[in-house]
C-alpha cells in the first residue's frame, strides 16, 4: 500500500497499481476510487447527452425564430449528430488507454462549449444558411463520442462482477442527459437568461419572447465546472495504457460484429428515437405541445438502462435481451394502430403510449447487451491469453483492454441509429406522407435481432 501510495504522490492522478478482481484490494481501495471516478464520470457524460441531442429541440424551433427551412432539412439537422457522433466514436474508443481516462474526460467534454457558443449565435440571424447549421450539428457529434471514451474508461475501473451495474449506472444517468436537455430547453428558451451576452430573444404572435440561443447556452457554465472537476477529481489508471497497435485486433473478432447488431438495435433505437420523436409528432399531431412531453420517452429509456446493467447481472444479459427484443417487436407492431392515415384519425395518447414502451425496451436493452459485451469479450480474451500460456495478471490485463475497446467501437455502430432514424422519418414521411414505410423497416430488424440473439446465444448460454 506505502508502495501504491508513493507512486500516485509521484505521478499525481495516475494510479499504477490497480487490481479490481483482488477481494482485499477492492474493498479497502478500490471501491472508493472506483466510485469517485464513476461520479465524476456520470455528469460530464449526461452534459454530452445535452449538446449530442441539442438540435432535437432547437430544430422545431427554428422557423419560429426567423428561418425558413424544410422539413426534411429540419430532419436532417437532427439526424446529422449522430453521424458525426457514430463516426467519431471510433477513434473515441481508443483513446482512453493511449491518453488516460481522466486526461480525456476533461478534454472531451470540454471542447463541447465550441458547438453550444457558436449555436446562441447562430439561432440569433435568421440570415445564418443552413450549411452553417449543418457543421454546427456535426461539431454536435463530438459530444455523442463522449460516450465510446466514457464507456470504456469506467470498464477499467470495476472488477467483472459489478462492470454490469456500473456499466448501466453511467449509460443509463448518461443517456439521462437527453430527457434533461429536452426538459429544460423549453423552460429557458422563454425567459431572457442571457441578454448580458447578445440573447435578444424573438417576439411571437401570442406577445411572448423566444430566446433559442438559452438552448445552447445554458450548457456552457456546466461544462466549464465538469471539465475542472474531471481534470482534478479523477484518475488515470497505468494499467489500462495500451497503443493502438494493442487494440486493433479486436476487430477481428466475430462476436463483434454480431454484438455492434444488436446494440444498434437497443441503443441505436433509444437514440434514433430520441433525435426524431419530437419531429415526428410534430407531424402526425400538430396540435399537440409535443415539447411539453418529448422528454418523458428519453427519460424512461435512461432510467431503464441505469436499472438495466444490475438486472443483467443477476438474471444474465443474453435472456433480458431476447426477452426485450421480442417486447420490442411488440411495440413496433403496435404503433401502426395508433397513426393517423391521411391526416385523419389517429390517437395520440396511444401513440405516445407505445413510443414510451419502445424507449423503455430500448433504455433496458442497450444496457443488457453492453453486459454480454463485457461477459462475452474478457471470457474470450482470458481462454486465448491462458492457451497461450499467460499467467493471470496478463490474461485480466488484456482483457480489461479488449473488452474496453470492443465497448466503444459497438458503441459506435450503435450509435448510427441516430441518423438512420430520423432520416428515415424524413424519407417515408416525403415519399408516402406517413412514417409507416420506416416502422417497417425497424420491426423486421427487431425480429431479426430476437433469432440473431436465440441462434448465437440464447441456445448455448443464458448468461
Amino acid at each position: 500500500m506505502s508502495h501504491t501510495s508513493a507512486s500516485e504522490k509521484e505521478k499525481g492522478a495516475v494510479i499504477t497499481d490497480w487490481r479490481p478482481e483482488d477481494a482485499a484490494f477492492w474493498q479497502t481501495r478500490g471501491h472508493r476510487v472506483a466510485s469517485r471516478n464513476l461520479w465524476i464520470s456520470v455528469p460530464c457524460l449526461l452534459l454530452a447527452f445535452c449538446v449530442w441531442m441539442l438540435f432535437s429541440a432547437v430544430a422545431v424551433n427554428l422557423n419560429k425564430v426567423g428561418f425558413n427551412f424544410s422539413t426534411d432539412q429540419l430532419f436532417m439537422l437532427t439526424a446529422l449528430p449522430a453521424l458525426s457522433g457514430a463516426l467519431l466514436r471510433v477513434p473515441y474508443a481508443f483513446m482512453v488507454p493511449v491518453f488516460g481516462g481522466r486526461r480525456w474526460t476533461a478534454f472531451s467534454t470540454g471542447i463541447m462549449i465550441i458547438p453550444c457558443v457558436w449555436l446562441g449565435f447562430a439561432v440569433q440571424d435568421p440570415t445564418t444558411p443552413f450549411g452553417v447549421f449543418m457543421v454546427i450539428a456535426l461539431l454536435c457529434g463530438f459530444a455523442g463520442a463522449n460516450f465510446a471514451s466514457s464507456m470504456a474508461n469506467i470498464s477499467f475501473f470495476f472488477p467483472k462482477a459489478k462492470q454490469g451495474g456500473a456499466l448501466g449506472l453511467n449509460g443509463g444517468l448518461g443517456n439521462m442527459g437527453v430527457s434533461v436537455m429536452q426538459l429544460v430547453a423549453p423552460l429557458v428558451i422563454s425567459v431572457s437568461v442571457f441578454a448580458m451576452f447578445g440573447g435578444t430573444g424573438v417576439e411571437q404572435a401570442d406577445g411572448s419572447s423566444l430566446f433559442l440561443e438559452n438552448a445552447a447556452w445554458i450548457w456552457v457554465p456546466f461544462l466549464i465546472i465538469f471539465t475542472l472537476a474531471a481534470w482534478f477529481g479523477m484518475n488515470d489508471l497505468a494499467a489500462s495504457k495500451a497503443s493502438l497497435k494493442e487494440q486493433l485486433p479486436v476487430l477481428k473478432r466475430g462476436h463483434l460484429w454480431i454484438m455492434a447488431v444488436l446494440y444498434l438495435a437497443t441503443f441505436g433505437s433509444f437514440i434514433g428515437f430520441s433525435a426524431g420523436f419530437a419531429m415526428l409528432s410534430k407531424t402526425q399531431f400538430p396540435d399537440v405541445q409535443i415539447l411539453h412531453f418529448a422528454f418523458f420517452g428519453p427519460f424512461i429509456g435512461a432510467l431503464a438502462r441505469s436499472l438495466g446493467g444490475g438486472i443483467s447481472d443477476r438474471l444474465g444479459g443474453t435472456r433480458v435481451t431476447l426477452i426485450n427484443f421480442i417486447a420490442m417487436a411488440i411495440f413496433s407492431a403496435l404503433l401502426f394502430l395508433t397513426l393517423p392515415t391521411n391526416g385523419q384519425g389517429g390517437n395520440f395518447i396511444a401513440f405516445f403510449a407505445v413510443f414510451m414502451g419502445l424507449f423503455l425496451t430500448a433504455g433496458l436493452g442497450s444496457a443488457s447487451t453492453f453486459q454480454m459485451i463485457s461477459v462475452i469479450f474478457r471470457k474470450l480474451t482470458m481462454d486465448k491469453v491462458k492457451a497461450e500460456g499467460g499467467t493471470e495478471e496478463h490474461a485480466l490485463r488484456e482483457a480489461a483492454t479488449d473488452t474496453a475497446a470492443a465497448l466503444g467501437f459497438i458503441s459506435a455502430i450503435g450509435a448510427i441509429g441516430g441518423f438512420f432514424i430520423p432520416k428515415s422519418f424524413g424519407i417515408s414521411l416525403e415519399l408516402t406522407g406517413s412514417p409507416a414505410g420506416a416502422m417497417k423497416v425497424f420491426l423486421v430488424f427487431y425480429i431479426a435481432c430476437v433469432l440473431i440473439t436465440w441462434v448465437v446465444y440464447g441456445r448455448k448460454t443464458k448468461k
